[in-house]
């Protein structure tokens, strides 16, 4: 008697053990955009201790060594992302001091970052910090973050902050002369 997968219980309880993997997976990768999502969705509800709650458990998915240190670079800029978003989030949270610790951290992790994406990185976490200052009230704050990023080599997801139109009409250092 030979053994035939096809059609055998064998051979379909193989195939649900793939498919229960591969499901497995996608979920896993559904609940690490679930974190983001639903912080974004408290923020916009005005519910910023809830945002902040699920932005911190999206720091912690990507803050160990394994994830991003000097030795293993592999998701520095999703740290920094993570740490950009939460100061947001802690910002419009009232929580000033934790903002600047959160945002000083992501500014670690993107010196870390994959030059490649390191702009592009650098200007989504500038832009979401300044975009919180500038939504709780504190333009100048806003200004001085979207300048900062500005230096800091930014791409151009930083111009699309509040603080951007702002920084552009404030009269410079110099004075021009006729």
């Amino acid at each position: 008697m030979g053994l035939n997968m096809t059609g055998s219980s064998a051979g379909r309880r193989c195939r649900n053990v793939v498919g229960i993997a591969a499901c497995a997976a996608m979920l896993a990768s559904c609940a690490s955009a679930s974190y983001q999502a639903d912080a974004l969705q408290a923020s916009d509800r005005g519910d910023h201790k809830t945002a902040v709650s699920l932005a911190k458990k999206e720091v912690e998915r990507f803050s160990g060594p394994d994830q991003c240190s000097s030795a293993t670079r592999l998701n520095c800029g999703t740290l920094a992302l993570a740490y950009g978003a939460l100061a947001e989030y802690q910002i419009l949270d009232r929580d000033s001091a934790a903002a600047e610790g959160s945002f000083s951290r992501a500014k670690g992790a993107l010196r870390l970052t994959d030059a490649a994406i390191r702009a592009s990185a650098t200007g989504m976490v500038y832009r979401d910090v300044s975009e919180g200052f500038w939504k709780a009230g504190d333009q100048a704050r806003a200004i001085a973050v979207f300048k900062e990023g500005r230096a800091a080599g930014a791409d151009q997801w930083l111009y699309m902050s509040s603080a951007a139109r702002a920084a552009d009409q404030q009269p410079t250092d110099q004075q021009s002369t006729d």
